[in-house]
């Protein structure tokens, strides 16, 4: 008992140490963008000598940070929503109908998976461009639902045949159609795994780069293009710089904080399945 207690004390201690070397970058940063650019030069690791809010102020204004933040969380809450709904119900389709065309379309999806991204994005984006379909919200969110519906659809289907047919067919028998048995019974049950798929995808395409920057223009950029145009620009400006840093990860961090629980239980569930 005693040996118990001390392995679990020492991967408590191990750890914190962990925790604290990988918060202590995220800290600095954050002490430092309410320095001026000397203080941090002569001293970076000591508490400002006056907290100058004024660098979060400068740098909203100057990284245009309420129109990027808008459009990062119109991309993303739309992407994430179209993924769920049509990749939840491909999956169901695929799972519930024993044919060869289903079995083929799963394969070809699963098989999507494994080509990277950057070999596509060069022919996707010529060929969009063409039609004039680029410079547009519309236009990224079409292209993330595309690249994630086939990770999503294969999480979908393994959850969705460990379900019962025997659902589907009461509810057949009471006269329901397969969009209201999908609808009513089978989706509500999905929602470790949905979970699980929101966030997934929403991570990713909130912090994308690549894509946004071959699709979006000045006016519509996403939060990272933005920080990384404005880091760029004002990086020998230390505290305006990391002022707006701060800013950048901030919504991501407020929301994990927030949906802590929400995460890792829908994170556990979905594995658990």
């Amino acid at each position: 008992m005693k040996k118990s207690r001390n392995i679990r004390r020492g991967f408590a201690i191990g750890g914190g140490i962990l925790a604290a070397i990988y918060a202590f970058p995220f800290f600095l940063v954050l002490l430092n963008s309410f320095k001026e650019k000397r203080d941090i030069r002569n001293n970076p690791l000591s508490p400002p000598q006056d907290w100058l809010f004024s660098n979060y102020l400068e740098a909203a204004e100057r990284m245009e940070y309420f129109q990027s933040l808008t459009n990062s969380i119109v991309v993303t809450i739309t992407s994430v929503a179209a993924i769920i709904v049509t990749s939840s119900m491909l999956a169901y389709y695929l799972a519930r109908t024993k044919n060869k065309f289903s079995s083929a379309t799963f394969l070809i999806l699963v098989a999507s998976m494994i080509v990277p991204f950057q070999a596509l994005m060069i022919p996707f984006v010529g060929l969009f461009g063409d039609f004039g379909m680029l410079n547009s919200r519309t236009a990224l969110v079409f292209f993330y639902v595309g690249f994630g519906v086939a990770l999503s659809t294969f999480l979908y289907h393994g959850f969705i045949s460990n379900i019962p047919y025997e659902l589907d067919e009461a509810a057949a028998m009471d006269g329901a159609s397969d969009f209201m048995i999908f609808r009513r019974i089978i989706f509500p049950m999905l929602s470790p795994v949905t979970a699980t798929v929101a966030i997934v995808n929403g991570l990713w395409i909130w912090n994308d780069f690549l894509l946004p920057s071959l699709v979006l223009t000045q006016d519509l950029r996403t939060l990272p293009l933005r920080t990384y145009v404005f880091y760029g620009t004002y990086t020998s400006d230390y505290g305006l710089a990391m002022a707006g840093l701060v800013l950048s990860v901030a919504p991501i961090v407020l929301f994990y904080f927030v949906m802590q629980k929400q995460i890792i239980s829908g994170v556990s569930a979905g594995a658990v399945k």
